[in-house]
C-alpha cells in the first residue's frame, strides 16, 4: 500500500483525484462554452470601455462630449472589424496556442517573436488586476446607488479583489472543464443585462421618459469648456487620445487565438466561429453604452464608482423597487462578468507560457501539466505577479488603464505584421486585400500604443515601456542559456560518457556517528572504489574528539575516521582544499558522499538542519569531483526503534 505524503493528501482534497495524460484530448472545450469562457474578457471590457472615452473628452470639452463619444466609439468599432478579420486569419492558418506569438515567430523569426511574448505576458498579468478590480467598482457602485449614496464597501476593494484572484486561480487548478462550467455562464447573463438596458432605455427614450444623469453631483469628473473650434474645441491629441483610451474596449479579442488548444476539433473553424460571434456581441455592447451615454449624460466619477454603466442602468429602470432589482441584477452580472473576464488569462497565460517554454525562451517547468491537467506553475506565476500589481496600485482601474492596452495593442501590432509578412510570400485568392486588412490592422495598432505610450506615460505608461525591453532580454538570454547548454553536449567527443580516470576514490563526509552515516558508508562500499575514505572537518576539538572516540568503539563500519583539521572554521574552503588535492593527478576521480537525514516532522527539521546543498555546490565546481546527496529517512528509524524493531539501512 503507498502512503501519500500530508500535502499530496491536502492537494488531493482540495484539487480532487488527479486526472491522468491521455484525457487531455478530452478536456476541450464546445463552442458555446468557450464563448463564455474565452471571450468574456473582451465581452466584459464594454463595461468600462466607454467610460475611458469620456474620461479624457469631459475634463477637455464639457458636454460636447457626449456628442463626441459616437464618432469615437465609431473609428474603435472600424478597428475591431480590421482585428476581427485580422485574428480569423491567425485561427484559420495557427492552430496551436500562442496567437501572434505564433504568428511573429513564424514569420519574423523566434527572437523577434520574444516582442510578442512579452506584450501578452504583460497583457495577461494586467488583464487579471484590471478586470478583477472593475469587478469590484461595479458592487460598489451598487451599494452606491441602491444604497442612496452608500459607500460602505469602499475599503473593502482590495481585499475583495483579493480572495477573487485567489478564486479564480482555485478553479482554474481543478482543471479546463470545471472552470469552464464556472466561468462560462456569466458572459450570457452580462449580455443579457446589458441588453435588458438598452432595451428598456430605448423604449423610454421613445417616450420621452428617458431621464438624464446630474452633471453637478459631487464627485463627478470635473465638466471642460466646449470651444468653438474643430470638433467642439477638441484637440487632434485629445481625440487620439479618447480614442486610445477606448481601445481598452478590445482588449481580450486576441484571446480565443491565445487559447485555441481548448477548442474542440475542427478548432480553427470552431475558434474563426466563436471569434466572430464575440466580436458582434462585443460591437453591439460598446456602441449601445456609448450610444446610451450620449443620451443620459452619464459622466465619470474621479474615484471610479459609480460607474457610467452602473448609472445608466439606474436611469433606465428607475427608482422603484423594479428599478432596484433590475439595477441589482445588471450590477451583479456586470461584477461576474468581469471577475470572470479575469479567468481568461488564467487559460492564456499557461499555454502561451509553456509553448514559449517549449522554444526554450522560458523555463522547462512551465510545459509541465499539473494535478488536474493544468498548467499549474504558470497558473501560480500568474496570480502571484497580478496580486503584487493589483496590490501596488490599490486595485484601482484608471491606474492600471494606463499598463493595459500597450500590451495588447502590441500583440495585434505584431500579429497584423506578421500575416502581412505571410500573404507578401504567396501567391493566394484576395492576396491583395489580405495584406490590406493586416496591415491597416497593424499600423493603427502600432499608432495606439505610441499614442498610450505618450499621454499615459507619467500615469504608468513608463513602467510598461521599461518592462518591455528587459523582457524581451530576459527571454532572449533564457534561450542563450539552453543554447550553449545543447552547443555543449553537441561538441563532446564519442564515448564521453567512458570513465577516464585510472583510480576512483570515495569520501563519506561525517557529521555524526549515525544511522544515515552507516547507509552511506554501506553504498560506498557498493561502487566498489580503490579507497574509501569517512572523513570529519574538525571545527569543533570536543565534538571532533567525542566522535573519534565513539567511531573507535563501535564495530558498525570497517573504514577508520578521517579527522581533518580546520583551525579558521572555513568548512567549504577546507572541503574543496581536500578535495582538489586528492584530483590533482588528473587521474583520480572523486565522489564525495553526503549523507542527510530527513525528517517528516516540524521539529526534526528545525533541530537537524543540513547543509548537504551547500556542500554540493562547493564540491560540484571542481573537475573529476562528484557529489551525491544521500537522505536517510530518520523518522522511521526512530518509529522502527519504537515498535522494537532494528532500523534498516535500505
Amino acid at each position: 500500500m503507498t502512503l501519500d505524503r500530508p500535502m499530496y493528501r491536502v492537494k488531493r482534497r482540495l484539487l480532487g483525484k488527479p486526472l491522468t495524460t491521455e484525457r487531455v484530448s478530452r478536456e476541450k472545450l464546445g463552442n458555446r462554452t468557450a464563448l463564455g469562457v474565452l471571450a468574456s474578457d473582451c465581452i466584459s471590457s464594454s463595461a468600462y470601455g466607454s467610460e475611458q472615452i469620456l474620461r479624457v473628452l469631459v475634463p477637455a470639452v464639457g458636454t460636447a462630449a457626449f456628442t463626441l463619444v459616437l464618432p469615437v466609439t465609431g473609428a474603435i468599432l472600424l478597428v475591431l472589424l480590421l482585428l476581427t478579420l485580422c485574428y480569423s486569419d491567425v485561427v484559420t492558418l495557427y492552430t496551436r496556442a500562442g496567437g501572434s506569438y505564433v504568428v511573429a515567430r513564424e514569420n519574423f523569426g523566434p527572437d523577434v517573436a520574444q516582442v510578442a511574448a512579452v506584450a501578452l505576458l504583460v497583457d495577461y498579468i494586467v488583464t487579471v488586476a484590471v478586470q478583477v478590480s472593475a469587478g469590484t467598482n461595479a458592487l460598489i457602485s451598487l451599494a452606491h446607488l441602491a444604497g442612496n449614496g452608500w459607500t460602505g464597501l469602499d475599503h473593502l476593494q482590495v481585499p475583495v479583489s483579493v480572495a477573487v484572484i485567489a478564486l479564480l486561480a482555485y478553479g482554474n487548478l481543478r482543471g479546463v472543464r470545471e472552470a469552464g462550467r464556472m466561468f462560462a455562464l456569466p458572459a450570457y447573463l452580462f449580455m443579457a443585462a446589458v441588453g435588458l438596458v438598452l432595451l428598456v432605455a430605448a423604449v423610454r427614450g421613445l417616450t420621452g421618459e428617458l431621464p438624464r444623469a446630474d452633471l453637478e453631483a459631487p464627485g463627478v469628473v470635473p465638466l471642460g469648456t466646449p470651444g468653438d473650434g474643430w470638433l467642439y474645441g477638441a484637440s487632434l491629441f485629445i481625440v487620439l487620445r479618447s480614442f486610445a483610451n477606448g481601445g481598452s474596449s478590445l482588449t481580450g479579442l486576441e484571446a480565443i487565438s491565445n487559447g485555441i488548444s481548448t477548442f474542440r476539433s475542427p478548432q480553427g473553424r470552431n475558434a474563426r466561429r466563436t471569434l466572430v460571434a464575440m466580436s458582434c456581441v462585443l460591437a453591439v455592447l460598446v456602441l449601445g453604452v456609448s450610444t446610451l451615454a450620449h443620451y443620459t449624460h452619464a459622466v465619470p466619477y474621479t474615484d471610479g464608482t459609480p460607474t457610467v454603466i452602473a448609472q445608466e442602468a439606474r436611469l433606465a429602470f428607475g427608482q422603484g423597487p423594479w428599478g432596484t432589482a433590475g439595477l441589482v441584477f445588471v450590477q451583479l452580472a456586470t461584477a461576474l462578468v468581469l471577475y470572470t473576464g479575469a479567468n481568461t488569462p488564467f487559460t492564456g497565460f499557461p499555454f502561451l507560457a509553456s509553448f514559449v517554454a517549449q522554444d526554450r525562451f522560458l523555463p522547462r517547468l512551465l510545459t509541465r501539466r499539473g494535478h488536474r491537467l493544468a498548467f499549474s506553475n504558470g497558473i501560480i506565476a500568474l496570480t502571484v505577479v497580478s496580486l503584487a500589481l493589483l496590490l501596488v496600485t490599490g486595485a484601482s482601474v484608471d491606474r492600471l488603464v494606463a499598463l493595459y492596452a500597450i500590451g495588447v495593442f502590441t500583440a495585434f501590432t505584431m500579429a497584423g505584421a506578421g500575416l502581412t509578412a505571410y500573404h507578401l510570400r504567396r501567391q493566394e485568392p484576395l492576396r491583395r486585400l489580405k495584406i490590406t486588412v493586416n496591415a491597416l490592422a497593424a499600423g493603427i495598432s502600432a499608432a495606439v500604443v505610441l499614442i498610450f505610450a505618450v499621454t499615459k506615460f507619467t500615469e504608468g505608461a513608463w513602467l510598461v515601456v521599461v518592462v518591455f525591453p528587459l523582457g524581451v532580454w530576459a527571454l532572449v538570454r533564457i534561450n542563450r542559456e539552453y543554447r550553449h547548454e545543447a552547443a555543449a553536449l553537441e561538441r563532446l567527443p564519442s564515448g564521453a560518457d567512458r570513465p577516464r580516470a585510472r583510480r576512483r576514490e570515495v569520501f563519506v563526509l561525517v557529521d555524526t556517528l549515525d544511522l544515515a552515516t552507516l547507509k552511506a558508508l554501506r553504498y560506498a562500499h557498493e561502487l566498489r572504489p580503490d579507497r574509501i575514505r569517512a572523513v570529519h572537518f574538525a571545527i569543533d576539538e570536543t565534538h571532533a574528539r567525542r566522535l573519534s572516540a565513539a567511531w573507535e568503539s563501535t564495530s558498525a563500519t570497517s573504514v577508520a575516521l578521517e579527522l581533518v583539521e580546520c583551525p579558521d572554521r572555513r568548512l567549504r574552503h577546507a572541503m574543496r582544499e581536500l578535495a582538489a588535492r586528492t584530483t590533482r593527478d588528473e587521474e583520480t576521480s572523486l565522489t564525495v558522499l553526503v549523507p542527510r537525514r530527513m525528517y517528516s516532522n516540524v521539529l526534526g527539521k528545525l533541530l537537524h538542519r543540513g547543509t548537504g546543498e551547500t556542500m554540493a555546490r562547493t564540491l560540484g565546481q571542481l573537475p573529476h569531483v562528484a557529489v551525491t546527496i544521500l537522505p536517510y529517512d530518520a523518522t522511521r528509524a526512530l518509529r522502527s526503534l519504537e515498535a522494537g524493531e532494528a532500523p534498516r539501512l535500505d
